[in-house]
């Protein structure tokens, strides 16, 4: 998740230069409180994605679940 998370940074800063040559410095490349919002908001969002699914698989009896199969 951290090495997603880093390389979409950097993924963003580059392309923010790209932006910023095509708009004639028309906007701030590099805005921290932006990049790191958008990078807890993601990082929020992988580990609710993640939680949520093995809360619930931890709520079933595995004998159940078992017979099933």
């Amino acid at each position: 998740m951290v090495a997603g998370i880093v390389a979409g940074l950097g993924g963003a800063a580059a392309l923010g230069r790209i932006l910023n040559a095509q708009v004639h410095d028309a906007i701030r490349v590099w805005n921290p409180l932006v990049y790191s919002c958008v990078a807890a908001l993601v990082a929020a969002t992988a580990l609710a994605a993640v939680w949520l699914p093995a809360r619930r698989a931890t709520r079933i009896d595995p004998t159940v679940t078992l017979r099933h199969e």
